[in-house]
């Protein structure tokens, strides 16, 4: 879908031509695409800041039906993350006008202070994102994703970026892999469906799949995740993904927060946005797609994903504020409040990967406080970690993809808030404050000397009003991120 093709506007015959034009300079170095910009430039609705939009039809300076001008603002403000946006405008115009291709000029990547390999992949990314449309519950199906992508470049470049085409395809797939099992509604994806879901792509893949139902979960005492879908007719699942290539000298593991609808429990959530619960298994979604991702792009690293997978539900048979059970590691937890679920499944799988797979690193990512969503807002997530240089690379990866991090503190003195008199810890704090870093610290008393870091993903792994390169539902966040910092790590 996704191709580089000369820009001879001279032979080719386009049906759309996108342009991406800065407001202070002229970022092409095609004489045919300066002309079409000092053109638009000449109108007054046209100056090129961002958002700025105008369409030439059948313009004597190219044999185009259509050129497109997308104003991306001043050159300086130009980065990767405007790129990919351009790119994902460009297509959802394309999308909504029921057009079945699209040509995107990349501009002279000289000009604008990002290598060409930046650019293409800025536009790529941008470009295949933005294709994605989640309709599978609709009848009337009233668009169509473009059939055909193809970026304009320079006739000795065609063929000189095909691995960057080829792992920017697959990331992407990923991502829309983990959209589109968020944004599923939670009666098409109880546990044993979502796990299946994963099951059928993983054997497809290079991936060795292993899952343990409720008796193998009550038979290795899984305390955590048995109390957390204990009120649910849906039984739970612990998911196990490994990726083991040839030579692998790190083991990098990978936990997934996957409550596949959350209804607090006992401890009901307010009606209010309780509808998007279905998305509180974004962390499993993301570590699944990442390794099936991590397998077709043949990522060094040995990596493993452990996902455990429930449903939160009130009944006779659900767990109760003051009940205590003991987790997979042994140590036991007093339940204070029954929508902090997400932590006492992550702890059992958290204990298990460490147990079974020795990893050198483990990364937990869950959608695990409306605290994180709070303190950083709906689009970055929350990084902690006690590792500097894999705190550090989280929030590099995250800014190289715009899933963007911000690390936050693990206090030593905040441990207080977690003791229980009665129990060895308990799951929620005592204090209604810091809510994001309590949790990651009730995480960190199981993780042992293990290097490890939680990515709080609650804000951004969900979006109510489309983005320029993701529709209404889930983001897929984490995907692109974790593709990138494995191939660091």
């Amino acid at each position: 879908m996704l191709n580089l093709e000369s820009a001879d506007f001279g032979k080719v015959k386009i049906e759309t031509l996108v342009i991406p034009v800065c407001e202070d300079n002229d970022i092409h170095d095609d004489q045919t695409i300066s002309l079409l910009i000092e053109k638009a430039k000449g109108f007054k609705e046209f100056k090129g800041e961002k958002g700025d939009n105008l369409i030439f039809y059948n313009p004597d300076e190219v044999n185009a039906q259509r050129v497109i001008l997308l104003g991306l603002g001043t050159l300086e403000k130009t980065d990767l993350e405007t790129l990919r946006q351009a790119g994902g405008r460009a297509v959802k115009q394309c999308i909504k006008k029921d057009l079945s291709e699209v040509r995107i000029a990349v501009p002279c990547a000289g000009k604008i202070n990002l290598d060409i390999a930046s650019v293409i992949e800025g536009l790529m990314e941008g470009a295949f994102l933005g294709n994605h449309l989640f309709d599978r519950y609709k009848q009337d199906k009233k668009h169509k994703p473009l059939s055909e992508i193809n970026l304009l470049v320079k006739p000795d470049m065609v063929d000189k970026f095909n691995e960057l085409l080829s792992r920017v395809e697959l990331v992407c797939q990923g991502s829309i892999l983990a959209r589109d099992w968020v944004t599923t509604p939670s009666n098409d994806k109880r546990p044993e469906a979502f796990t299946q879901s994963i099951v059928s792509l993983a054997e497809q893949e290079d991936l060795t799949v292993t899952v343990l139902d409720e008796k193998e979960l009550e038979l290795n005492k899984f305390g955590g995740m048995l109390a957390v879908a204990a009120g649910s007719l849906s039984k739970p699942r612990l998911l196990v993904l490994e990726y083991n290539p040839k030579a692998a000298e790190k083991t990098v593991a990978l936990v997934g927060k996957g409550v596949t609808f959350d209804s607090g429990g006992i401890n009901l959530k307010p009606s209010s946005g309780l509808e998007e619960m279905k998305m509180d298994m974004a962390g499993a979604a993301a570590v699944a797609a990442t390794l099936i991702t991590a397998a077709r792009l043949k990522t060094r690293v040995r990596t493993i994903g452990v996902i455990p997978i429930v449903e939160n539900m009130p009944s006779g048979n659900a767990a109760r504020p003051g009940d205590i059970v003991r987790s997979y590691s042994g140590k036991t937890v007093e339940i204070e409040n029954t929508d902090a679920e997400g932590r006492l499944i992550l702890i059992d799988a958290i204990s298990y990967a460490i147990k079974q797979y020795k990893p050198q690193t483990l990364i937990d990512m869950a959608t695990l406080t409306g605290a994180c969503a709070v303190a950083l807002g709906e689009k970055i997530a929350g990084a902690f970690s006690f590792d500097d240089q894999l705190a550090e690379g989280i929030v590099f990866s995250g800014k190289k993809t715009h899933e963007r991090c911000w690390r936050m503190p693990l206090p030593e003195d905040y441990k207080e808030l977690i003791k229980s008199d009665l129990a060895d810890i308990k799951n929620m704090s005592s204090s209604r404050w810091g809510g994001a870093i309590t949790a990651a610290l009730f995480l960190s008393e199981f993780v042992e000397d293990t290097r490890w870091a939680h990515i709080d993903i609650a804000g951004p792994a969900y979006i109510e009003k489309e983005s320029d390169y993701c529709g209404v539902g889930g983001t897929g966040f984490g995907v692109r991120l974790l593709c990138d910092l494995l191939e660091k790590l």
